[in-house]
């Protein structure tokens, strides 16, 4: 598995390698220190999995982000990493098409864990910490058209993706197979007009779905 980091800190990006490639499976193809150096060397490098600063001079990690998935056929997954939870840079991203987001303060298992997870097309997600941040853009957000056309099965599961659940979890929650597990989200994605899973969650607060449940 491919990965680049993008930091503007040189030690932060040293730490993030060395737990990285003392994994077989991850290799650490580049780094940038900037967002503006982040963009070309992410579109060179078509990487697997990206950890992208939120916070970085140039560019920063939302607006790096929005760049690499309109330029690029098949993006790679996006994980943003920020000091802080409750961080509207954070959510900025997320609505970007970031993947999820990781705290620095994470531990190496967690960040080895987070990588592994978005690379096969999970999302990283905090329930509380997205409910947290959705709040201000959801206090008066009507309700979007697309709820009333969800399905009772299709509203569930959109309900379990913004608990966070993984979709072998959800399929171990309903007591399905995994692809039709795979058949609820895409068809979830598809009606919400989301690109992955953590956009679904993100129109799910904004679309006033959340309020419902």
């Amino acid at each position: 598995m491919r990965i680049v980091i993008c930091d503007d800190e040189r030690m932060v990006r040293t730490a993030l390698r060395v737990i990285l490639e003392a994994e077989g499976d991850l290799e650490v193809v580049g780094e940038a220190a900037t967002g503006a150096q982040a963009v070309p060397l992410v579109r060179s490098l078509a990487p697997d999995v990206v950890l992208m600063d939120v916070r970085m001079p140039e560019i920063d990690g939302i607006r790096a982000t929005e760049q690499i998935l309109a330029t690029m056929a098949e993006p790679p997954r996006i994980v943003v990493v920020t000091t802080f939870e409750n961080d509207a840079y954070v959510y900025g991203a997320l609505r970007a098409g970031a993947a999820g987001f990781l705290l620095k303060r994470a531990d190496p298992d967690e960040l080895i864990g987070a990588v592994r997870l978005v690379a096969r097309g999970d999302s990283l997600l905090y329930p509380a910490a997205v409910r947290s941040l959705a709040a201000a853009h959801t206090a008066a957000a009507p309700d979007a058209p697309w709820v009333a056309r969800l399905t009772d099965r299709e509203a569930g599961v959109l309900r379990l993706m913004a608990s966070g659940l993984s979709n072998h979890e959800m399929s171990e929650r309903l007591g399905v197979g995994p692809q039709t597990v795979k058949t609820h989200v895409a068809s979830v994605l598809a009606k919400t007009g989301a690109r992955d899973r953590t956009q679904a969650v993100i129109a799910a607060y904004e679309g006033g779905f959340m309020k419902k449940s």
